[in-house]
């Protein structure tokens, strides 16, 4: 069925396209910022002893032409602001074509601290690793770091959850026939030596590369003896004396080039399966600019949510599931780039319901998450990727919704979410509040990837809601103490509380933190969702699906 229209360039629409289009620039300008790692010096003083940046590596790694998506791009904004900030938390990951096959990427920015590890540095490897399992991605990891960032140890090195699991998971990946391919193209020290040498195949870099588990510094400390870099770890000791390491390159160019050479001649079996639905890919019969015109700048206002899929959608062409039902969710079937898709979606225009009642839009109500529920389950028996468009604000309270059974409905909804084995994929497009969250398929619940869009708010509840209630709860603090609160200082309390909530609401706040893989231009959303189902093509089959126990 084809859906959308043309729009009118009203005043309304005016105002929403220039509010989020200025959206975008803002998230545009900090990750341009981010980009640029530790600055042009410190490239400049790279590019004297031989070496690239990062950046420059991936870029002459990945084939000529081809798009490099990125993973967790303003992980650590805001953090680490004593030491001098960690842009990227110090490491670039993503998905980038290497001789027609996507693999997983991960490269140490040595113009940030030297490449060393911050806590979150942790978070983002094991992510980019999360998502190589999960895909069975090719995963290659160029290393140039200078190990722990020791003023923050305690933070590292002893949980679960810390610098060790890494390597666990290279052993993981090993045990799957995952292929790990390191290149040592600095420093690569204590704990963080294993890596390299826990992959399948290690290239090193003559006069660049290093690798041991203590430094000649350490060395001296620790056992009085006297010995330089090259002797200790260089790139001709380790490959003709330890056989640590299989290749040795004069240079990066020359690394990277053996590093294509080897992805080159994987074996067929570790390419891509037929295991979804895809066809020769159309673009949507409308304008994806005019996503921004149509997502309203305020998101207490309604919009049309079939504008917004009539402009992601090949060909504009979406086949509604239980259109006249549920309606606050938006279900059916469509493309993306070709790939056959179920779209589960937010509503978030008034409706009204085959009895007359009015439902309030972007509120998920008992017949809405019964249907969804329904529809997330008939995509896993058919093998079709789920792709979730989340502005919610929660699901319907009150005695009525109570009485309705809204418990049992949402939770057979988050039942279908959790047990789904087709790759999941969400983008965060307004509003993600609660538990609203949890049924939309938030991070919690293993998306495949899930990016925000600049518009996106994520918290428990809505602003205003959560700064009433907590200035409520601070007044009464008050009170108890004996002080009396004039109305003119309530007011400043409530601005004070609200703004630090909304600071905390804002995109960055969640892709700095790595609840979302990123922020995106909207209309990226296809290709992400592409690129997402090619990686998902890697596994072996779609595991069987089966949910728990449904309360009905």
């Amino acid at each position: 069925m084809f859906i959308g229209n043309d729009v009118q360039e009203t005043p309304a629409y005016q105002k929403n396209y220039e509010t989020n289009n200025e959206l975008l620039r803002s998230m545009e300008s900090v990750a341009e910022r981010t980009r640029a790692g530790g600055g042009a010096k410190a490239r400049e003083r790279l590019h004297e002893r031989g070496k690239l940046s990062a950046r420059e590596r991936i870029d002459l790694l990945i084939d000529p032409g081809t798009w490099f998506m990125e993973i967790g791009l303003l992980t650590a904004s805001g953090f680490y602001e004593e030491q001098g900030g960690a842009p990227s938390a110090g490491v670039v990951a993503g998905v980038g074509v290497i001789e027609g096959r996507e693999c997983m990427i991960v490269a140490n920015d040595a113009t940030v601290k030297a490449g060393a590890w911050f806590p979150l540095t942790a978070k983002k490897n094991m992510r980019a690793q999360e998502i190589a399992i999960e895909n069975r991605l090719p995963t290659i990891y160029l290393v140039d770091s200078a190990g722990v960032f020791l003023p923050m140890q305690d933070e590292i090195f002893p949980d679960k959850e810390h610098f060790g699991r890494q390597f666990r998971n290279n052993a993981i990946m090993s045990s799957m026939g995952i292929p790990q391919i390191a290149c040592i193209m600095g420093p690569c020290v204590a704990g963080g030596a294993y890596l390299p040498i826990m992959s399948d195949e290690a290239i090193i870099v003559e006069g660049n590369g290093s690798l041991f588990l203590a430094g000649p510094a350490l060395v001296e400390a620790a056992i009085g003896e006297r010995t330089d870099i090259e002797s200790l770890g260089g790139a001709t000791m380790h490959c003709s004396i330890s056989g640590n390491t299989d290749y040795k390159a004069a240079n990066d160019q020359e690394a990277i080039a053996i590093i294509r050479s080897l992805v080159a001649r994987f074996g067929p079996e570790l390419g891509a399966r037929k295991l979804f639905d895809r066809v020769t890919p159309a673009e949507p019969a409308f304008a994806p600019d005019e996503l921004f015109g149509i997502l309203a700048h305020d998101r207490t206002r309604p919009y049309d949510t079939y504008q917004l899929l009539a402009r992601l959608l090949d060909g504009s062409e979406f086949e509604e599931y239980k259109a006249e039902y549920g309606r606050t969710i938006v279900c059916g079937y469509g493309r993306m780039d070709g790939w056959a898709v179920g779209i589960v979606a937010n509503n978030r225009n008034i409706v009204r319901t085959a009895k007359g009642e009015m439902q309030v839009g972007g509120v998920i109500y008992s017949d809405s998450a019964d249907k969804a529920a329904r529809f997330i389950m008939n995509c896993n028996q058919r093998h079709i990727p789920l792709v979730f468009l989340q502005d919610v604000t929660g699901f319907m309270v009150g005695t009525r919704a109570e009485q309705g059974g809204i418990i049992k409905d949402g939770a057979k909804m988050v039942n279908a979410v959790s047990n789904s084995t087709v790759p999941k994929f969400t983008f965060i497009v307004g509003n993600s509040y609660g538990a609203g969250n949890y049924a939309m398929c938030g991070k919690a619940y293993d998306p495949r990837l899930i990016y925000a869009w600049p518009s996106a708010n994520i918290a428990v509840m809505g602003g205003a809601q959560a700064s009433k209630t907590l200035l409520t709860i601070k007044l009464a603090q008050l009170e108890k103490q004996g002080q009396t609160i004039t109305p003119e200082k309530q007011a400043e309390m409530l601005k004070e509380i609200q703004d630090r909530y909304d600071s905390q609401t804002n995109p960055v706040y969640a892709a700095a933190r790595l609840w979302v893989d990123g922020i995106i231009d909207p209309r990226d959303t296809r290709r992400i969702v592409s690129r997402g189902l090619a990686m998902a093509s890697h596994n072996h089959e779609v595991p069987k699906f089966s949910t728990g126990v449904l309360q009905v």
